[in-house]
């Protein structure tokens, strides 16, 4: 290993994230590494790490090279690997231009939910094509203290449990997983939302994030709510046949989720680049020790 290591900070509506560019994947990120990365008092700090990486170079993207080359190699602020990060993608393709390796426009970036579609606009905004929403069957209940609210299971790739309440502060501090039953429902943990209403198709939430605690943003669970809200709202485009557009505010900012009638859901935010230097790799190796 090299004795300083590249790496970037950016954030999407306050999602943020360590970018370690590794186009070869020739940095071997450990759990316990991207923990010490993601420490936001020892570290660099981040709710989780972008792994940069051309998706030939790695085992998990090789059969999508033909499709994407990059690979966005996901982990969450504990070291555990994700299936999927919307808040992230945006960062990732933020990056991916920012380095010159892409332009305005469209492209596509490998994740382990699949290849995504990517438009980074003129104005700035980059919208992410997020694939369509599984509804497993089956009742779930969040909890937090003595309150208890059905839930609804929804599947982005990642998995989710939508919440209604009336009022966000009810969610609790969230830097605990709100607990969810049946135990069975989601043997790999979940995403707990908690979501009130603003006005009309617009919504605010609060998520805890498995492996992370509570996020400022979520685009994953922004996406689940504003499907669970359309079916709520008796709005499911596929029965309506028109698309349904929320308004998604999360506490680092606003997303706009659009699902059409087709079932293909796409999430439009920011996504920044706020800093850039170099890890020294004497201090992780400590960090590990």
């Amino acid at each position: 290993m090299s004795t300083r290591i590249a790496f970037l900070k950016g954030h999407g509506t306050e999602n943020d994230f360590v970018i370690v560019p590794d186009p070869e994947n020739a940095i071997e990120l450990s759990p316990a590494a991207v923990a010490a990365l993601c420490d936001r008092r020892a570290g660099i700090g981040g709710d989780g790490v972008l792994h940069v990486v051309r998706s030939a170079a790695h085992p998990d993207a090789r059969e999508m090279a033909a499709e994407a080359e990059w690979f966005m190699d996901y982990r969450n602020g504990d070291g555990s690997v994700a299936e999927m990060c919307g808040n992230g993608v945006r960062v990732f393709a933020r990056y991916l231009q920012h380095a010159g390796h892409v332009a305005e426009g469209d492209l596509t970036i490998a994740t382990r939910a699949g290849v995504k579609t990517v438009h980074i606009a003129k104005d700035g905004d980059i919208t992410v094509g997020m694939g369509r929403a599984r509804l497993p069957e089956g009742d779930v209940t969040v909890t937090v203290g003595e309150r208890s609210w059905p839930a609804r299971n929804v599947n982005m790739g990642n998995p989710h449990a939508v919440a209604f309440v009336a009022d966000l502060a009810h969610a609790g501090n969230l830097y605990t997983a709100p607990p969810v039953s049946p135990a069975g429902a989601y043997p790999d943990g979940v995403n707990v939302e908690f979501v009130v209403d603003r006005g009309p198709r617009h919504v605010a939430m609060r998520v805890h994030e498995r492996g992370s605690g509570e996020t400022r943003s979520c685009g994953t669970g922004a996406c689940a709510v504003a499907v669970a809200t359309a079916r709520r709202d008796g709005t499911d485009p596929a029965v309506t046949g028109t698309p349904a557009t929320y308004t998604v505010d999360v506490p680092g900012g606003r997303l706009v989720i659009i699902e059409r009638p087709d079932g293909e859901i796409e999430m439009t935010g920011p996504a920044v680049i706020v800093a850039e230097g170099e890890i020294d790799a004497e201090w992780l190796a400590h960090a590990l020790g």
